[in-house]
């Protein structure tokens, strides 16, 4: 029987990640080499094999998180998901050719309604598809919730996938039209409506707090597009040079400020969730995060420069053999497989030197208030009907992990 939960001296629970750099880079470029053997098929138990790694490194007080989903519940939602998606797509292309419209289109032969043809068709299937994707959202989100106990409790989400795909659809549109001034109404409503849907065993998570809150968080987002409006209407003015300068400024401010927006954002909301009485207080840091981005770039760029060196070179000395009379078969033997291994390489180390450190940066930055809430919570019945991050396969939502 687990042991009831006690705080510091403070009364606040910290939460911390252990994971080391040297695991991780055995796990991932371990399981991406199995990946590239079987030809793509393992990259669902590489994924839920780091899934387990990661959940077993972060801990609250003490306790570790564990991850319980399958690599083969991942295949089989990725079948299920890939045959509807390739039926489904096939019938709107069939309407689409019915209409005289098509994706494959020669640009250099088409006539010009050819190619007002293609545009459409691009843009329709993109249509289409954009609910799948945004149902693949929540539904990877559930899936990852009810694979996740601690202290042998479950986490568990609420059925209603689609009913975020219209509220993300409508808030979306809300926002193009408002030229993203509706932005953090969009942020906080669609967490809201996933965090008012997820439970931690018999306990319910709630979002409290004020959409308007999120402003100040785009306060950089604001200077970026002010710097590049300026740019343009330098460029206007016929001053080349300022234009240049105002628009490099301008897009990287615009980045940065992209970063900040979610890294405070997501500090609100989380500082505002509740489950019962317990709380959460969030304290990353916008520059901690860009500097780990960036130290990590630098690292991997410098790794790799030493990678594909190394491999210039050992396709050198094979290219020498293949004009001796050796066969050209191994040369391009070696060639693939070098290029697939440089490939595995450098998601592990991405994964190594910026995923891992920045996700560390969030947890470590995580505190629970009010811990003695959770001594009071119980098991829950486990949800049924999940797809296993099909449709998020399918579509590539979710990366690595």
């Amino acid at each position: 029987m687990t042991s009831p939960l006690t705080g510091s001296a403070s009364g606040d629970l910290n939460v911390n990640y252990n994971g080391t750099k040297k695991e991780m880079f055995g796990l991932a470029f371990k399981t991406g080499m199995l990946t590239i053997v079987t030809f793509g098929i393992y990259r669902f138990w590489q994924k839920t094999r780091l899934r387990r790694y990661i959940w077993s490194r972060a801990n609250v007080g003490g306790d570790t998180f564990e991850y319980t989903g399958t690599g083969l519940e991942k295949l089989l939602g990725f079948l299920v998901a890939i045959v509807f998606l390739a039926v489904y797509l096939g019938i709107i292309q069939m309407v689409l050719f019915f209409f005289g419209m098509n994706i494959m289109v020669d640009p250099e032969n088409a006539s010009p309604a050819q190619v007002i043809g293609q545009i459409l068709a691009i843009y329709i299937s993109f249509f289409a598809v954009l609910p799948f994707l945004l149902f693949a959202v929540y539904r990877a989100r559930r899936y990852k919730l009810a694979r996740t106990r601690w202290r042998g409790i479950r986490f568990a989400m609420e059925k209603g996938a689609w009913g975020y795909v219209w509220r993300a659809i409508g808030h979306g549109l809300l926002t193009l039209v408002t030229l993203g001034i509706m932005l953090p109404r969009r942020t906080y409503y669609l967490e809201k409506y996933m965090t008012d849907r997820s439970h931690f065993g018999s306990a319910k998570f709630e979002q409290t707090g004020e959409w308007k809150k999120l402003y100040p968080a785009m306060k950089h987002i604001a200077i970026g597009l002010v710097i590049l409006v300026g740019a343009v209407a330098a460029g206007v003015s016929g001053s080349g040079a300022l234009a240049g300068i105002l628009g490099f400024v301008g897009y990287v401010w615009l980045i940065i400020g992209s970063i900040y927006y979610s890294v405070h954002s997501f500090k609100y909301l989380t500082n505002n969730k509740t489950l019962e009485d317990v709380r959460f207080n969030a304290d990353p840091s916008t520059g901690t995060v860009i500097s780990k981005a960036i130290l990590g770039a630098i690292i991997i760029t410098a790794i790799m420069a030493a990678a594909a060196l190394i491999f210039g070179l050992v396709m050198g000395l094979f290219g020498a053999f293949a004009q001796e009379g050796g066969s050209p078969v191994i040369l391009i033997f070696i060639g693939l497989v070098g290029y697939l291994t440089l490939l595995v390489l450098a998601q592990a180390l991405s994964l190594v030197f910026i995923t891992q450190p920045i996700l560390a940066h969030y947890i470590d930055t995580l505190t629970v208030l009010n811990p003695d809430g959770l001594n009071m919570i119980h098991q829950r019945e486990a949800d049924s009907n999940l797809d296993a991050d099909g449709f998020a396969d399918a579509l590539d939502i979710g990366g690595a992990i």
